[in-house]
This record gives structure tokens, sequence and C-alpha cells, in this order.
């Protein structure tokens, strides 16, 4: 959520910063329901103090003996006039709540201004692998290695899912423990979530109520919950609600969990197989900051998804992208791109973002700093890394002649000695 005294003070800037992503907003009608909550709390602070005037005079007037029948009525009428002002004042409120959730979040001011076409690829790490022979694509690799069922899957479950088998299934779990030890190692704490959120937890994260249609909903439960389309969402939310001391942060996090959306892939070659789906597995890193941290622990999260991609031995690229393709809660992002080679494209399999106070502002997460203020969180994300996108690129620029498949030297001894998949 938007600082709201940003807003009041700098409308006309905030609109323009807002535009960067293209998303085009007036302020005017919200400038006066302020002004109007403003007369509404002043009328009733006024009405309260005449009530409470009026109260203590109950035993004046008992004491000399008087008539109290009208003294009452009034009150009861100021008390009347109260509840129907706090019932309009509630009513204003949502509407006020309502509009600032629709609000993305402000784009740091060095982004550029657009859509996709203005994300800027800023490095690469080496060069892009050159075969000389016939490449197979990962679809094809994972079914000639029988590292992927996809007939199996859309038998009992239906199509946009795959079951991992065997050797498959192996080196999936390889690459999670892979990144599980990683982030360890580098003081993150790791944290088993649940699966089931409430909406609280899709409201903080920015996710609601914008994008409540993308994930699956539970039929039948009260609070409506959710399946988690990140662990993100759940890690977020670990300290809504809760004021932190300085002194505890950054706090840092990062959790595994399946990732359930409703986008399973398309007939399009750059989308099959395990590219998109509606579940797919991802280690997730989560810091929570004061303002002075916030960049450099951004460059850290950058730094250490990249440091995984450079111990796989993948080409990939990183890209800062335009304010428009920065997702609604986050006001900066840098993506890491494989590169796929049989189709010829670089595929994001991890965004690391700085959401500033967006996400704490709605989630009340909060710390106390040395002159005992309460300020807001700074929240950061960056996957580390999803792997459904990841194997595909893997298998693809590991490939061999023979249709064999090298296994990337950090992740053998994770799969018990086996060098290559054939």
């Amino acid at each position: 959520m938007l600082d709201e005294k940003m807003i009041m003070n700098n409308p006309k800037e905030v609109e323009k910063a807002l535009l960067k992503r293209g998303f085009k907003v007036d302020f005017t009608e919200y400038l006066k329901w302020k002004t109007k909550r403003s007369s509404f709390l002043k009328e009733i602070e006024s009405v309260r103090a005449k009530r409470n005037t009026l109260s203590k005079s109950i035993g004046l007037y008992k004491r000399e003996k008087r008539d109290t029948k009208e003294l009452f009525s009034q009150i009861e009428g100021l008390k009347q006039s109260i509840e129907n002002s706090e019932l309009e004042l509630k009513e204003l409120e949502d509407k006020i709540e309502e509009f600032l959730l629709t609000l993305p979040n402000i784009p740091d001011p060095d982004t550029i201004s657009g859509g996709k076409e203005g994300n800027k690829a800023i490095s690469y790490n080496l060069e892009k692998p050159v075969f000389d022979f016939k490449i197979l694509d990962h679809v094809e690799l994972e079914t000639k290695l029988k590292l992927i069922d996809y007939e199996r899957a859309a038998k009992i479950s239906g199509k946009g899912t795959w079951i991992y088998t065997d050797l498959g299934a192996r080196l999936e779990w390889a690459l999670i423990n892979f990144f599980i030890d990683e982030h360890i190692k580098d003081g993150y704490k790791f944290m088993m979530l649940p699966h089931i959120l409430n909406y609280e937890s899709g409201l903080t994260a920015g996710q609601f109520p914008k994008f409540q249609n993308d994930v699956f909903w539970l039929e039948g439960e009260s609070p409506r919950k959710f399946l988690l389309p990140t662990a993100e969402t759940a890690l977020i939310n670990l300290h809504r609600n809760e004021i932190l001391s300085k002194s505890e942060l950054p706090k840092k996090y990062f959790g595994f969990t399946p990732c359930y959306r409703k986008e399973a892939g398309s007939y399009r070659s750059e989308e099959r197989g395990t590219i998109r789906g509606y579940q797919f597995h991802k280690v997730e890193m989560v810091q929570f900051t004061t303002k002075e941290q916030s960049d450099a622990s951004f460059e850290e999260l950058c730094n250490k998804a990249e440091s995984l991609m450079k111990k796989l031995n993948l080409h990939y690229r990183i890209s800062k992208l335009a304010a428009g393709d920065i997702s609604f809660a986050m006001a900066r992002t840098y993506d890491i791109e494989v590169w796929l080679p049989s189709i010829g494209i670089y595929k994001e399999v991890s965004s690391v973002s700085n959401s500033r106070t967006f996400q704490a502002r709605r989630g009340r997460i909060r710390y106390r700093n040395e002159n005992n203020e309460i300020e807001f969180c700074h929240t950061l994300n960056g996957s580390g890394l999803a792997t459904s996108r990841l194997l595909p690129a893997l298998l693809e620029q590991n490939q061999q002649s023979d249709g064999s498949v090298l296994i990337p030297e950090v992740l053998v001894p994770y799969m018990r000695g086996i060098t290559v998949l054939k």
C-alpha cells in the first residue's frame, strides 16, 4: 500500500510516477474523501465532547433533584448522532481503503518507463553453448531419458502437470537440496511453511484483491483459504501485525514449497513441458530490513541467486525490468533468465525484487528505531531458484551428441555420484 502522506502532499508526483507503469490514476475524488473524513472526525469528536459534558451533569441534576428526562433525551440523541456518523465514517474509510488497494507500488526512480520492451540486459554469464550436432529439446530429452512422465500425469491429474520419475525426481531433488544447503550456509533461516493460506496473507503480499482469481481457492472453507502461489506469500506474512526491534534486522528467511498457480502451459514451443504448469517447485528467499539496509539487501539477494546459476555452470543473463513489467507490489526487479538452446530464447528462473514499504504497510510489519519511533520495514524477495524452467535449460545446455546429459559438478554429490544421464 502506498504512503498516504505522500499522496496527500504530492498527488501529481505520485500520478506521474505510476504512469511509468502505464497505470493511470486521478486522486481528485480520493482527496475529497480524505477532506470529508477529517470533517467527520472533527464532528464526531465535537458531539462526543458535548455528550460527555452533559453526562457529567447527571449527578448534579440528581443532587439538586432536578428533572433529568430532557437531559437524558439530549444525551441519547447525541449518542445516536455519533453512531450514525461513525457508520458513515466507516463506509467512507472502507471506500478509501478499497481505492488504495487498487494502486500498485511506485517504481524506483531509476527504472525505465514502459513494459517488457524496456527491459535491459545488464550482464551475461558464459557464452551461449554451441553444438556440432542436431540438439533435442527438453521435452524430448526428458522423455527419452525417462526423467518425466507427461502422459501418466495427464491421466491422473490433467494437462499442465507432470511426474518426475526415478532419476528425474532425483535430479529435481538434487537441485532443491543444493539450493537449501547454499542458503543455510549463508545464514538464512529455513522455514517449512503451510501451503494453505488465509485471505490476509494474499492481501499483505500484494496479490489480493487484484490477482485473487489467479490462485486456487479451497471450496467450502470459511474464512476463505487458498493454495500458496509462491513461498513468498507465506514468508512475507511471518511478521504481519508485529513490531520488531532494529537490532533484529535484517531478518533473512527462505522456504521450499510447491507453487500452485492457474497458469498451465500453452501449445507454444516456449511453454512446453515444465516451462509453465499448475504446480512447480521453488526455493524462495525473503528479507525484512530497515530503510538503510534495503539497497544492500537487494544486491545481496541478486548476488545469491546469481551465485547458484554460476555454480550450475549455465549460460544466462540478468535483466533489469522496466516499470511496466515489475509486479504489482514491487518497486524494483532484476530477473535472471536462463538460455534455452532449442528455441533460442531466455526464460526467467529467478526474480529478485524490493517492495520498499508497500507490503509492510499492508501487513503492518514495523520496527522500533534507535529513537524509539515506529517505522515500516522494507521487504524483499528473490527466487533461489525455481526449478521447472531451470531443469529444461540444464538438460538442453548439457546434452551430448549421443543423447546423454552431463550433470553439473555441484549436483553430483546429491546424485550419489552419478555424473551423466543416459
